[in-house]
């Protein structure tokens, strides 16, 4: 007979688990919305942190520390600087879907230091396949290593500067 006092001991507990549950189902359910961000400032020169893509370029490829955020939407935004062999430089700010593994164009940078909106920049696979592809490197390496999103702007800054040495 000391079963059942434990076993009544037992149901709201287990009845609490099944609850927690339920609510995680609808939180699942939920389509994702993207939150809207603003331009960052342009980015300095020493705030700059170098990562690599791999040996298959001479390109040199730079994240402003300072630009990096982690939206309430789970897109890891930033500012890439990337240096062709010959001095051309490319500046954008973009974003990081680790979820979904997608990639998203938001603005151009320009020399005098201001930014040009990309225009009809949605979001797009990042292509793993490809040794040229520095997205597929901050994805892998920095912003959603193995797979999972960092936590907050200074988890991916410490990831950067960790490989950087």
């Amino acid at each position: 007979m000391k079963i059942l006092p434990a076993l009544l001991l037992c149901l709201p507990l287990a009845a609490h688990a099944a609850w927690i549950d339920f609510e995680g189902e609808f939180e699942q359910d939920k389509p994702w919305a993207e939150v809207a961000s603003q331009l960052p400032p342009y980015p300095k020169a020493a705030n700059l942190i170098p990562f690599k893509v791999s040996s298959a370029t001479r390109n040199t490829f730079f994240v402003d520390a300072e630009s990096i955020s982690v939206g309430a939407d789970n897109v890891v935004r930033y500012v890439v600087v990337v240096e062709a062999a010959g001095g051309a430089k490319n500046v954008s700010f973009e974003g990081l879907r680790c979820e979904s593994g997608e990639r998203r164009l938001y603005a151009y940078g320009h020399p005098d230091g201001t930014w040009s909106k990309a225009r009809n920049a949605g979001w797009e696979p990042i292509k793993f396949r490809s040794l040229l592809s520095y997205q597929k490197a901050l994805f892998e390496d920095h912003f959603c290593p193995n797979g999972l999103r960092v936590r907050n702007a200074g988890e991916a800054v410490q990831n950067l500067r960790r490989a950087a040495r």
